[in-house]
């Protein structure tokens, strides 16, 4: 259950008055950002960071991950809080003063205030030591933009970071501009959405435009496909089991006169469970095999496993709810309706432990969440003084949980 009134208090109060080394950190990460599992600028960065902590620091050896591990005064379980801190290969254009220096990469996802905040709640808990039974795990990640970076953090070790005491339950935040500044936003059962890469290589015969009967021309073949796959969306998937197929890149021939031998299609497919997912990869698959063979051609289906559903447990969507309330007021603390068909590698640490991924709002007060521009976007940005609320909540999940 949530700790009291004034316990909670006094630690929104701590990260408030810590809020200059958190945004101080925030901005060093926002200006030298780097993509995918080989951060070594951040991770230095992030050492730095720990190095002053009584939290004992190990690196990744496939990856330049970090993990950190506060012993409490007792023994007793360990709790895993986690951030990630890559980027995404796009050019920064908000005008910040403290915008991306390295060309074409920006922290457009927000991971920069993961970790800004992750490691301002393990100074709060350092300090708090004697209130902890058990451990305080701190996964600090790379290469969660699609690189898998959390799986291989798994197969490392993390979960046994604490070999007499296995991780048992764990939290992360994911910042956003979807919601006020300040709020917590949670739901249980799927958080978000599972994400697979297709591509459809349809197989004609080449020749000349003006002579089509003579050839097998793949183009009509592969915009018949594209459509097919939007009515098997519409007539074949339950609405209450979505699943959003969406075509992205379609490639075919260099120049008018000349009928190519392939055309390729190439998309993604989000779902919410896992027989979903197995139902529409096998029917995206038959779509573009029949449809090609109805036009005397051959189609050859790829596909690229990407992350699983992100499934929070109930239990623990529940105490996020109940302590963002008592943490932030309960003004702050919302339900979602629906989930994001967005995807988290964070989804394979749920497939191992309980635990939940929240969302901290942070659109600025100025614009409106429906229209600011979000995630991914290279105009986002972020209201820093939500942070603050960020932190304390990482630090009171690990409290309560570690009580």
């Amino acid at each position: 259950m949530p700790a009291d009134t004034t316990a909670a208090a006094d630690l929104l109060a701590a990260a408030r008055a810590d809020a200059a080394r958190t945004v101080d950190l925030r901005r060093r990460l926002h200006r030298q950002p780097e993509i995918g599992l080989q951060l070594p600028k951040t991770q230095a960065i992030v050492l730095e960071a720990l190095a002053d902590l009584p939290i004992e620091v190990s690196t990744g050896t496939s990856i330049s991950s970090v993990v950190g591990v506060l012993r409490g005064a007792r023994p007793g379980p360990t709790y895993l809080l986690r951030g990630d801190m890559d980027a995404l290969p796009v050019q920064e254009d908000t005008g910040l003063d403290f915008a991306s220096e390295v060309p074409g990469v920006m922290h457009a996802c927000g991971h920069d205030t993961h970790v800004a905040m992750l490691l301002g709640a393990a100074r709060l808990l350092s300090e708090r030591r004697d209130a902890l039974a058990g451990q305080v795990a701190f996964m600090v990640q790379p290469g969660e933009e699609g690189h898998h970076g959390a799986r291989f953090m798994l197969d490392e070790g993390l979960l046994d970071v604490v070999p007499e005491a296995p991780v048992s339950g764990a939290f992360a935040l994911h910042v956003s501009t979807m919601w006020r500044s300040g709020t917590i936003n949670v739901r249980p059962g799927p958080m978000m959405a599972s994400a697979d890469q297709w591509t459809v290589t349809v197989h004609g015969r080449g020749g000349h435009a003006s002579t089509p009967h003579l050839s097998a021309n793949p183009v009509p073949v592969a915009a018949e496909i594209i459509l097919a796959l939007q009515s098997m969306v519409t007539r074949r998937v339950d609405v209450f089991d979505p699943a959003v197929v969406t075509v992205g890149h379609l490639e075919a021939g260099r120049t008018d006169n000349v009928i190519p031998e392939t055309a390729l299609v190439h998309g993604t497919i989000r779902t919410l469970s896992a027989e979903r997912r197995a139902d529409v990869l096998a029917s995206v698959q038959r779509v573009g095999e029949h449809v090609a063979l109805a036009h005397d051609m051959t189609a050859e289906f790829v596909h690229v496993e990407g992350y699983p559903v992100t499934v929070n447990d109930a239990d623990v969507a529940a105490q996020v709810t109940a302590t963002a309330a008592a943490l932030l007021g309960p003004e702050n603390s919302a339900v979602m309706p629906v989930p994001l068909m967005g995807a988290e590698d964070f989804s394979y640490v749920l497939e191992r432990v309980p635990g939940a991924m929240a969302f901290l709002g942070a659109c600025p007060p100025e614009l409106d969440p429906g229209t600011a521009p979000g995630n991914h976007s290279n105009l986002v940005r972020f209201d820093e003084d939500a942070l603050p609320n960020g932190v304390a909540m990482y630090a009171q999940m690990a409290l309560q949980a570690l009580a």
